[in-house]
């Protein structure tokens, strides 16, 4: 099986140390990504690890794809216990720094420990630098990523960064790499905030090649031929189609449909897009530069989930708006879904919705922590009773945009993901809008029979995560191209997948998770039925729980 090479490196930054270990057991079995940063994670992290504490190690990992030259590659994975929900967490991110990452000859870097001064770690093929960086206090990503570039000749696709958000532990900050591209979601910005590591750059000339079957070149020759409309409004190209069949949350997820929606839908983000947008190695190129001159605003994006949630969710109906709060949260670094989210709930409590200029001062409170934003820092699930609003969270994550209420398979898989409310752990809805072939498509109302396609999908989600390719290959990616890439039966493959799910599911359990955490904030037909033939399909107890004997020389509790 095609697997990520390599030794872990380990960056103790309270020590000032490192160390390299041998871990081939571990990719040998779960490729790269997430696979084998879960497991790394699993055995390395304390379960009873405080988030922001220094016993948390974050773990940067890549997989075998990021050695070739095929499109939808150009990803790297973060795994870490995250500060919003508590649990073991990865976040995927895109861009440029992934290969840059496999030049340095890892094949994952672990950060723990906790700095007494504020750092940024250079790691290299010919050691490691702990360099102090006082200046760069509160400094925004792009004032790090021009430091960066000034100082070490080092441009942004060598850094991982965290802006003031990282620094001030807000509990949904995203740690950012070219600037734009976030492992967002989880907070594990705060993580690195909380070692004092402002951030860590990846660079060297010890790339460890791995042998990738021709058919690579199919794959994207394809990416580059298509004719998909992502290619021009990314995941906006969605947003109307959710708006129709009533899945687009608006207002604080009060209703389902939005008026607006012409205002910020896939046609008004083409419209601003104004030059090709793309990761390392992709010619899919599916990324939305946009500008808007005469506003004076430019950023990346913003994506299908932000236009939901500083568009629909907070009652903005000019995509220009939605624009500037994408270009805030990149700038200071927070995810955009948890922060427009927040910012909605805060809308919601003020009687505000609608209010532009309000909604991009609450953003830049968040990040800085300043008056009500200090409370909004911490999370929907930590705030709602304090802002008198509803809580709509899974395990602490706010809800994605493709709304369960819905697509019923879709609001199950919000409820079981290990991640909670996050739409990419099985991306379901696709199944149920639908996005693929009218054949595989599935009937959006009720839960009979879905928990094993949630099943499958998570399991394939995680193989994609530990390869690592990129969702968007799905129409590219068949199950024979994936054997004739990892040289593996599928199943074999899907097996890996359902590990790595399931080692997460017993990492969380042991702080406490279980089926009580496997819940909504409204009601689907059947749900209790549909939990547990989740549990029964995945071989669990009905508790919600992992049965010891299924992790193998599982951590010790003690």
């Amino acid at each position: 099986m095609l697997h990520v090479s390599g030794p872990l490196l380990t960056v103790d930054v309270g020590a000032r140390t490192t160390e390299e270990t041998d871990v081939d057991d571990v990719l040998e079995s779960f490729i790269g990504g997430r696979g084998v940063a879960t497991r790394l994670a699993h055995d390395r992290i304390p379960f009873d690890a405080d988030p922001l504490g220094p016993e948390n190690s974050l773990f940067f990992s890549t997989g075998p794809m990021q050695t070739s030259n095929m499109s939808f590659t150009g990803r790297m994975n973060c795994t870490a216990v995250s500060p919003l929900t508590g649990g073991l967490f990865s976040s995927n991110a895109g861009g440029f720094m992934s290969r840059n990452f496999a030049d340095a000859g890892y094949a994952a870097v672990e950060v723990t420990g906790e700095s007494d001064e504020l750092v940024v770690v250079h790691v290299t093929d010919e050691g490691v630098e702990f360099e102090a960086v006082p200046d760069l206090e509160e400094a925004t990503v792009p004032e790090i990523t021009e430091y960066v570039e000034e100082t070490h000749g080092l441009s942004e696709e060598h850094v991982a960064c965290i802006g003031p958000a990282g620094e001030n532990l807000v509990r949904f900050a995203s740690v950012m790499t070219t600037e734009s591209r976030a492992f967002g979601r989880g907070g594990l910005g705060a993580v690195l905030g909380s070692k004092n590591v402002k951030a860590v750059t990846f660079e060297g000339d010890s790339r460890r090649e791995a042998e990738i079957p021709p058919i690579q070149m199919d794959v994207h020759r394809e990416a580059a031929t298509s004719d998909h409309i992502m290619k021009q409004q990314g995941t906006t190209s969605v947003t109307s189609l959710a708006n129709e069949v009533s899945a687009l949350p608006t207002r604080y997820f009060s209703e389902l449909q939005f008026e607006g929606v012409e205002g910020i839908n896939g046609d008004r983000v083409g419209e601003k897009k104004y030059k090709r947008g793309t990761c390392s190695s992709c010619a899919f190129a599916c990324k939305l530069p946009t500008k808007d001159e005469e506003r004076g605003v430019e950023t990346e994006g913003p994506e299908y989930e932000t236009v939901m949630s500083f568009g629909s969710n907070c009652s903005v109906d000019d995509v220009v708006d939605v624009m500037k709060s994408n270009e805030l949260c990149d700038r200071y670094g927070v995810d955009t879904i948890s922060c427009g989210n927040a910012v909605a709930a805060y809308l919601a409590a003020e009687d505000e919705f609608g209010n532009v200029d309000l909604i991009h001062e609450m953003v830049e409170k968040i990040a800085y922590r300043e008056g009500d934003g200090d409370v909004l820092a911490e999370g929907i699930a930590r705030f709602h009773d304090e802002l008198g609003v509803d809580n709509w969270t899974v395990k602490g994550l706010s809800f994605a945009a493709h709304d369960g209420r819905t697509l019923n398979g879709q609001g199950l898989s919000y409820a079981v993901a290990n991640r909670g409310a996050d739409h990419m752990f099985t991306t379901l809805y696709a199944w149920e809008y639908p996005l693929v072939d009218r054949e595989s498509a599935l009937d959006p109302t009720g839960l009979d029979g879905k928990a094993p396609h949630i099943v499958e999908q998570e399991n394939a989600r995680a193989l994609e995560d530990c390869g690592i390719i990129c969702r968007f290959s799905r129409s590219f990616m068949t199950p024979e191209r994936y054997e004739g890439l990892f040289e593996a039966d599928y199943d074999d493959l899907l097996a890996v997948g359902s590990r790595v799910v399931e080692l997460e599911r017993h990492f969380n359990n042991q702080r406490g998770f279980d089926r009580a955490d496997d819940t909504l904030p409204y009601d689907l037909p059947d749900f209790e039925a549909a939990l547990d033939d989740y549990y029964a399909q995945r071989d669990w107890n009905a508790d919600g729980t992992v049965p010891d004997d299924h992790v193998n020389e599982p951590q010790s509790a003690d």
